[in-house]
C-alpha cells in the first residue's frame, strides 16, 4: 500500500467516501450497513458522511482506528485531511464585548 502521508497535496482531495470504501474493503464488509454495525453507529450517520452533510468526528475517527488498526494519521490521509495540527480558536472562549450572551 502506498504511504498516504507522502503523496503530494494536489494528489488527494477531501473525500470521505475514500475513507469509508477503504474501511469496507479492509474489514471485508459487504456495504455501508455492515460498516455502521462495525462502527456501532446508526446507518444514517454513514449516509450523511458520504453525502458530506456530516463531518467525520473525533470519536468516530477513534472508533475507526480501533476496528481497523490504521493510525489516525492514515485515516485522516484517506479522507484527504492533511492538516498537521488541530487548533481551537481562542475567540471561542472569550465573552462577547457587548455584554449579551
Amino acid at each position: 500500500m502506498t504511504n498516504l502521508l507522502e503523496l503530494e497535496s494536489d494528489e488527494i482531495d477531501y473525500d470521505p467516501n475514500n475513507l469509508l470504501d477503504t474501511l469496507i474493503k479492509q474489514l471485508h464488509l459487504k456495504n455501508d450497513a455492515a460498516l455502521s454495525r462495525a462502527l456501532e453507529v446508526a446507518p444514517p450517520v454513514i449516509s450523511k458522511i458520504r453525502h458530506r452533510r456530516l463531518p467525520v468526528g473525533a470519536s468516530l475517527l477513534i472508533r475507526m482506528h480501533e476496528i481497523s488498526d490504521l493510525s489516525i494519521k492514515d485515516l485522516r490521509a484517506l479522507m484527504g485531511d492533511r492538516r498537521a495540527k488541530f487548533r481551537i480558536s481562542d475567540k471561542q472562549f472569550k465573552p462577547k464585548a457587548d455584554g449579551t450572551d
